[in-house]
């Protein structure tokens, strides 16, 4: 994806937590000679530099990794689209003013292990069911649904390489950025309050100052 400066992320203290709390995604896998990739939505969670992840045995994406091992997890969210009119302040035209959307996005490449085993593919639900619902009482996938874990798949991606945008308006000024952050707030629709955060935190993160609204 194309990123641009003002977009970059500020490393692995901003793209982590992004990640860990937008735990479901895209996998592709682009397998050896296919026109498309293999694109398939599912939740995930992430463990350390590791993305584990349990899938239907017959999914075509296994396929796909036994062509070519290397695949990307894709990761977007805290959307919200900001009409033309926003973006204008002092008695600015509204009409000239240029619609844009906020967003972050994550992509990460690795090398994908398919596991097979009953026990492997049972500490990879161990670890989801864990990090998805801790405060809640399950079985033991392994004790409780031993056959029918050779129905499952796990996959263990060992991450590489993380492409990481935060798009929240750090390409225009504050005054700019503060009306449209206002805007988000009082608007309150899905996705808005996340994204006025994300403004107002990257803004104190760059050293300027952060925004009451």
């Amino acid at each position: 994806m194309y990123i641009a400066p003002a977009d970059c992320s500020l490393g692995e203290r901003e793209w982590r937590p992004f990640l860990a709390e937008h735990a479901f995604g895209h996998l592709v896998a682009a397998g050896s000679g296919r026109v498309v990739p293999v694109v398939v939505p599912t939740q995930f969670v992430l463990d350390g530099d590791r993305i584990l992840l349990h899938l239907a045995a017959p999914n075509p994406i296994f396929a796909a990794i036994a062509e070519q091992d290397r695949v990307v997890m894709s990761v977007a969210g805290d959307w919200a689209y900001i009409p033309s009119d926003w973006k204008v302040v002092d008695g600015e035209d509204p009409m000239l003013g240029i619609p844009t959307t906020y967003y972050a996005a994550v992509q990460v490449e690795g090398r994908a292990t398919v596991l097979a085993e009953p026990d492997a593919v049972a500490a990879v639900l161990r670890a989801q069911l864990s990090d998805l619902q801790p405060d809640r009482p399950v079985a033991d996938p392994e004790v409780a649904h031993g056959p029918r874990l050779r129905a499952i798949r796990g996959i263990s991606i060992t991450m590489d390489t993380v492409r990481a945008k935060f798009k929240y308006g750090g390409n225009v000024d504050v005054d700019h950025r503060h009306a449209v952050i206002d805007r988000l707030a009082s608007r309150d629709g899905p996705g808005d309050l996340a994204a006025a955060a994300h403004a107002r935190r990257r803004e104190a993160d760059a050293g300027g100052p952060p925004s009451a609204g």
